[in-house]
This record gives C-alpha cells, sequence and structure tokens, in this order.
C-alpha cells in the first residue's frame, strides 16, 4: 500500500505520502459519489455506512497532511476494505 510504504519513510516521504493520501482521497470521493446515487443498488445501510467512510477519510486526511493526526486510521479503513472485498470475492 503506497500510504504506508511513504509513511514508513517518516518525513523523509511526506511528499510520497501527500501523494498517495490524495490518490485515497479521490478513490474515496468516487465511492461517496456512487453510495449516494439513488440507482445504487447496494443496501442502503451498507450505502450509509461506506459514506460515513469517505466522509470521514476526507476530513481525516486533511488533518494528517496539516500533521495533527496520525495516518493509520487511513491504513486500517484501507486495510479492512481490502480483506473485505478479497473475503467477497471468494
Amino acid at each position: 500500500m503506497r500510504i504506508r510504504a511513504a509513511y514508513d519513510k517518516g518525513p523523509d516521504g511526506f511528499v510520497a505520502l501527500a501523494e498517495a493520501l490524495h490518490d485515497n482521497r479521490k478513490l474515496w470521493g468516487i465511492f461517496a459519489t456512487d453510495v449516494a446515487d439513488a440507482g445504487n443498488p447496494l443496501p442502503k445501510d451498507l450505502k450509509a455506512r461506506l459514506f460515513y467512510l469517505a466522509e470521514f477519510t476526507n476530513q481525516h486526511t486533511s488533518k494528517v497532511l496539516a500533521r495533527q493526526e496520525s495516518v493509520e486510521p487511513l491504513i486500517d479503513i484501507n486495510t479492512a476494505i481490502l480483506r473485505g472485498l478479497r473475503t467477497g470475492a471468494k
């Protein structure tokens, strides 16, 4: 995961971290737009949870970039989503 790799570089990886977070924020923005669409067939509860995660990701990313918060929650969210997608694909 690009976010983890950049974060693990410490202060020297901040530019790479900012780029990875920007891409992650864009991806979550796409998710938010998709689940907000009336034609999205996912259950309402799941759409609401995904939308919440997108909002959290957007807000928390700003705090990480301002060096006010840790990137760990964003890594945890992405890891959990990836695990869920892998499990659902079986």
